[in-house]
């Protein structure tokens, strides 16, 4: 009876949604055929409207088949559908702007002034905000209509070539002076594109040629300042993540950053570390490594609050939780997760990140310390849920790389003399158990994948503790005094205690932390 319950009820959102998206793709067709219209009439409205909505049903489809991260957040189909209507009618506007200026000026034209329209404007804004494959579309599909609109079939060429060079020249935009370096490419597209429709139509050799490559340099000029205009509005009013501003949040004298670096140093450097494996590994299993080095430098800020109770943070040899009791121990570990979010929420970092900080440790079980409490009297009695985060597991495979890289650079800290094959073995033996504890259930990585995952961070690894030769002059290895050697003793159980913690906080492990030496 409930899984009926719960199935109607999956039913029921899914077609609520539908209904939602069926109404937008209604609504943007009305406002394209409207912002089209060459002549009002209702038979030219009504074609109109049928091409648009037509269309615009062939991008919905496109995105449910290769991109339906989009559909889960009707926002982003909302700014998509906006980005379509405010482009065409962008082009009408500055149609009407550049007509009425070559009248002021007194030039003939003879109809060139369409060249300078900067429709590829709309293209390299899709790029930035959504990604290259939608963008690709989006070009399709404006030039069409465009093409519609000026009853011209070479202007929907100069058009679609002209935003597909738009969309390919920010596919790595890092800065925003790279939009500058885009406008560029335009402008050569356009000029070239000119140059062509002007031979295929037997004007090459005529005054508008020249009046048509103006405008067309006219048209580069345009797009590179609506672009970097109304990016910075678009990813404000529709909080959206740009490579441009996880740049901003990569930089280290960010706040949060500072913060860390002061309040938590060996965090500090552990998230660095988990940034450089992502990030190697992120490009082979096709996700932004920029997007994932940003979310691991910020995915362990919640420890900034109670920084001392974290193994890597602590001066001395002797452990906080050795006074607490297990439970009281997990509850720090687990505040972590959430103290993070606040403090993500706070500074107003993006969701996506906000994401990474909450899913890391999926629910995993905090192993250590669920078997030392079972271990005490009442034992038998615990409940497993009180030694596991809250989750949920995670949903993308960024994060998915950063919580096994998460685990593993705390467990390789285990180790003692780290060689290749240990580190392998340690590698393979930690990813596996995140697998099989079915951590990675929800998000998309293959068993490929996967693979490619332990390859690199066992080569990254290796190469973080290689070994260097002797120092001449200098004997490392001389025996000490028996007092020297009887504090050395002492330090190096208290290392072995600090070492089983670490691994605690790092909670995929099959088993507790003293066997994994």
């Amino acid at each position: 009876m409930t899984d009926m319950k719960e199935n109607l009820q999956k039913r029921l959102s899914s077609r609520k949604t539908d209904l939602k998206i069926y109404s937008l793709l209604t609504v943007f067709g009305f406002l394209s055929a409207v912002t089209i219209q060459k002549k009002f009439g209702i038979e030219e409205f009504i074609g109109s409207f049928l091409i648009a909505s037509v269309l615009l049903f062939i991008l919905y489809k496109d995105i449910m088949r290769y991109k339906p991260q989009y559909i889960k957040k009707y926002s982003m189909l909302l700014l998509l559908g906006l980005m379509i209507v405010g482009t065409l009618l962008l082009g009408r506007v500055m149609e009407y702007i550049l007509y009425g200026l070559s009248r002021g000026l007194e030039i003939e034209t003879g109809g060139a002034a369409v060249f300078g329209i900067p429709i590829p404007a709309g293209a390299m804004l899709v790029t930035l905000l959504f990604d290259f494959h939608t963008a690709i579309v989006f070009s399709f599909i404006v030039s069409l209509l465009s093409g519609l609109w000026q009853a011209d079939a070479t202007f929907a060429l100069y058009v679609f070539v002209g935003s597909l060079t738009a969309a390919f020249s920010v596919i790595r935009c890092k800065k925003r002076t790279a939009i500058l370096r885009g406008g560029l490419y335009v402008l050569c597209a356009n000029l070239f594109t000119v140059i062509f429709i002007q031979l295929f139509g037997g004007e090459f050799f005529t005054f508008k040629t020249l009046i048509a490559m103006g405008f067309a340099g006219v048209s580069a000029v345009l797009v590179i300042a609506i672009v970097s205009l109304t990016l910075p509005l678009l990813e404000y009013l529709f909080n959206v993540t740009t490579d441009i501003s996880l740049l901003e949040l990569l930089d280290l004298d960010q706040p949060l950053m500072k913060n860390l670096m002061i309040a938590a140093p060996g965090t500090y450097h552990h998230s660095i570390i988990v940034g450089n494996l992502v990030e190697a590994v992120a490009e082979s299993v096709g996700v932004n490594p920029l997007l994932a080095r940003v979310g691991a430098y910020y995915h362990d800020i919640g420890k900034m609050k109670m920084p001392e109770y974290f193994i890597e943070n602590q001066v001395t040899g002797v452990s906080k939780h050795e006074k607490l009791t297990p439970h009281m121990s997990s509850m720090i570990l687990i505040s972590h997760v959430k103290e993070g979010v606040e403090l993500a929420k706070q500074h107003k970092l993006p969701p996506v990140i906000i994401d990474i900080i909450q899913q890391h440790h999926g629910d995993s079980l905090i192993t250590y310390f669920y078997e030392k409490a079972k271990g005490q009297p009442n034992g038998s009695e615990l409940s497993e849920q009180e030694y596991r985060y809250p989750g949920p597991r995670p949903q993308s495979r960024i994060t998915a790389l950063i919580m096994m890289a998460d685990a593993v650079e705390a467990a390789s800290r285990v180790l003692t003399e780290p060689t290749s094959a240990r580190i392998a073995a340690l590698v393979d033996k930690i990813i596996n158990h995140i697998f099989l504890t079915g951590q990675l259930d929800e998000c998309e990585l293959t068993l490929k994948d996967i693979y490619e995952v332990k390859k690199r961070f066992t080569y990254i690894l290796t190469g973080i503790f290689h070994k260097r030769v002797d120092y001449p002059g200098f004997d490392f290895k001389e025996e000490r005094s028996e007092g020297l050697y009887k504090q050395s003793t002492k330090e190096n159980k208290s290392k072995s205690q600090a070492a089983k913690e670490r691994f605690a906080e790092s909670p995929q492990t099959a088993q507790p932390a003293k066997s994994r030496t």
